[in-house]
């Protein structure tokens, strides 16, 4: 640990350590890790990664924490965020955003620069990084419509340009790999006013007020969408709206997420979801994939 954290010193690069996973993560669960790493430039995340595999250092990366599960006792292995990576400019080519950017914030400034065709992102409780990282979407929307080009930093700590094309995405999925540090992401949408996009984003947040448990933490929906089916309607059929285990519960709005209703811990959020699975599994013969990144 000395020895990263003198590296990191030297490379005048930002750090934390024994921070509570459950402050930056929208579940409101984990322990404390024992160092967080805030990169604030690709030439930043660049040297990191080619100090991480020199050393032979595993690491993992986080957005906003809005899809994560974390442990209660906590995690040892570094954790790099890209929160620093916070910028937005606009011109001809379209809009570029920093990894650390909200989703929310990116809409925004997308409406205020006449572009519309993003207003899906404003209620994605994440960042841009871990938006194209999963191909994030809501509302028939996901990035894979509005993205042009990302910049990263691969696993060889060298710069990697992808175009819409290479990001090979499908259903919450990209070619984005573990352990590469997605820096920027250029987007493009469509010639709207202002005032006609900020519309259509207040349609879909009241829609999402009004289906979703929004006044509890949670990592949004828990599980993917199975083909052909939707995950809220086969875990409400199995009877388990409003099922708890401890504090962690099958929300009774809506089933697809599972929330935290004060202190729920991992232990009793995985053994829901182990729950849910296999209760569905048994009666309709469908597996739920998580949707939720659950770290061990």
């Amino acid at each position: 640990m000395e020895g990263i954290i003198g590296f990191l010193q030297n490379e005048n690069i930002r750090f934390r350590t024994q921070v509570s996973l459950a402050s930056c993560t929208t579940f409101r669960i984990g322990g404390p890790a024992d160092l967080c790493i805030y990169p604030s430039s690709l030439e930043q995340a660049a040297a990191l990664v080619r100090f991480f595999k020199k050393i032979e250092c595993t690491y993992f990366i986080i957005g906003k924490g809005s899809n994560l599960l974390m442990p209660d006792e906590g995690v040892r292995t570094p954790l790099v965020f890209t929160e620093s990576m916070d910028f937005l400019s606009f011109s001809e080519g379209g809009i570029q955003a920093g990894a650390g950017v909200s989703l929310a914030r990116l809409s925004n400034f997308a409406a205020e620069h006449g572009i519309g065709g993003l207003e899906f992102l404003h209620g994605i409780p994440g960042s841009v990084g871990g938006g194209v990282f999963m191909n994030a979407g809501a509302y028939g929307g996901e990035i894979s419509q509005v993205l042009q080009e990302s910049v990263s930093v691969n696993r060889n700590g060298e710069k990697q340009v992808r175009t819409l094309a290479e990001h090979a995405f499908s259903y919450r999925h990209s070619s984005v790999a573990p352990g590469e540090i997605l820096c920027s992401a250029l987007f493009t949408g469509v010639s709207d006013t202002p005032e006609q996009i900020r519309e259509h984003i207040a349609e879909f947040d009241r829609r999402r007020r009004a289906k979703q448990p929004l006044e509890y933490p949670s990592a949004g929906s828990t599980f993917k969408r199975p083909k052909g089916y939707f995950a809220g309607q086969l875990i409400e059929k199995c009877g388990l709206k409003g099922f708890r285990v401890g504090d962690a519960q099958v929300s009774e709005k809506h089933a697809g997420f599972l929330i935290n209703r004060g202190h729920a811990t991992y232990a009793e959020m995985t053994e829901l979801i182990s729950l849910v699975q296999n209760r569905v599994l048994s009666q309709f013969g469908v597996y739920l994939e998580p949707e939720v990144k659950i770290l061990k």
